[in-house]
């Protein structure tokens, strides 16, 4: 098996520090961000589509990828949808900042004032109606229904569980309440404990070395990625499946359809390997508790923003090579490719724009940062519907979908 592997430019060498050091999921942290109005007249109301460049965000339409508005931004910022099918949460220096698409309305765009403070934020969580907020320097967990981020006047009710020890993590909250969330310090992170809505624990491991990334499938079925393997955590109880390779097979991030059982994971055996490229996928059976490794086709390789799920609950990866190739998490085939970008190399950073593939129904949206574009692609044709040249290069990519 072969894995090769962010207010302005003034920006303090402390907080810069804090962005590199994170791991390629977590949020980015420097000063706050000024809003500027939008840079072009909004189109129709309809799907709305977040990009971020150096400095800024711009917002597009969906359908035909014209820019809606422009927003000024830190130097780097992550964007993730927040689940209402509007609202886009950016992570800025002070916390999560609320991006409104204006998806589905005639209201223009905005950068609000509206920020969930946080302490290095890291990751977003949409699950059971609520979104979840991740504090890497608190651990922090900060809870609200998705619904009432549209009808608040600044920011919803929450609900925020503190953290013991501060470390790069995730939450969960499951549709009863139960609560999952990873288990580290600042020396490490070895695992997840469940605790049930009244604070009770009800299960705990400190077999995941290294826990990273989260993923809920079919049946609440949660997997949480390990350096040799996946926890997975399910009715109650947790099952440890362990990767082929020992001490080290690394799954970090998951790749999931809450309609199917097997989560899609990214794969690296090579601790050392210097490379942002790999090679091989796990797919993990939730139902049968088994972890799988498969080998991509030579020349199919892909970095962490380059995996989703899709129609028919397929995986599609966008690979280096250009293509998108359609993986059957069932049988882990790839049933289909088809062109899209240029060949490209992976990055340095894993922070440098280099593409990436999000998706918004049947519709996938590409990045394309070689040649400042952004694509449009139907996943169940391959057609590519629209595609636009920026005057910036884009980097992270997040539809309001979601």
């Amino acid at each position: 098996m072969r894995t090769s592997p962010l207010r302005r430019a003034l920006i303090s060498a402390a907080a810069l520090g804090a962005v590199v050091s994170l791991a390629s999921c977590a949020g980015g942290s420097t000063a706050p961000a000024s809003t500027s109005d939008g840079s072009a007249s909004a189109t129709q109301a309809g799907a709305r589509v977040a990009v971020a460049y150096e400095g800024g965000i711009l917002v597009l339409d969906g359908e035909t990828l014209e820019t809606v508005a422009d927003f000024e931004s830190e130097p780097f910022t992550r964007l993730n949808a927040a689940g209402d099918g509007r609202h886009v949460m950016v992570t800025m220096s002070e916390g999560f900042q609320v991006l409104d698409t204006a998806a589905g309305t005639t209201d223009e765009p905005e950068l609000t004032d509206t920020v969930f403070e946080a302490d290095t934020p890291g990751h977003v969580v949409r699950h059971a109606d609520k979104t979840v907020l991740y504090a890497d320097g608190t651990s922090d967990t900060t809870i609200f229904e998705t619904a009432d981020l549209a009808s608040a006047d600044g920011l919803p009710e929450v609900e925020t569980i503190p953290g013991v020890e501060a470390h790069h993590g995730v939450s969960v909250v499951l549709e009863d309440g139960t609560f999952l969330t990873t288990v580290g310090n600042a020396d490490g992170r070895n695992g997840i404990v469940a605790k049930d809505a009244e604070g009770a624990e009800i299960a705990s491991s400190d077999q995941c070395p290294g826990v990273h990334g989260e993923g809920t499938a079919k049946d609440e079925a949660v997997v949480f990625g390990c350096e040799n393997g996946a926890l997975i955590f399910q009715d109650g109880e947790i099952t440890k499946v362990d990767a082929p390779d020992q001490p080290y097979g690394r799954m970090g991030n998951a790749y999931v359809s809450e309609t199917s059982p097997i989560i899609v994971g990214d794969y690296k055996n090579d601790v050392d390997a210097e490379s942002y490229l790999l090679s091989a996928v796990t797919l993990i059976d939730t139902e049968a508790k088994t972890l799988e490794v498969v080998d991509l086709p030579a020349g199919v390789e892909y970095t962490f923003r380059d995996i989703v799920r899709g129609p028919e609950d397929l995986a599609y990866i966008l690979s280096s090579d250009g293509a998108i190739h359609v993986l059957d998490p069932e049988t882990g085939e790839i049933t289909d490719s088809f062109p899209v970008v240029e060949a490209w190399e992976g990055p340095a950073e894993w922070q440098d724009a280099h593409p990436a593939i999000v998706v918004a129904g049947n519709v996938a949206y590409v990045t394309e940062p070689a040649s400042n574009s952004v694509h449009a692609v139907d996943l169940t044709t391959g057609e590519v519907l629209a595609s636009t040249e920026l005057d910036v290069t884009p980097n992270e990519i997040a539809p309001a979908a979601g």
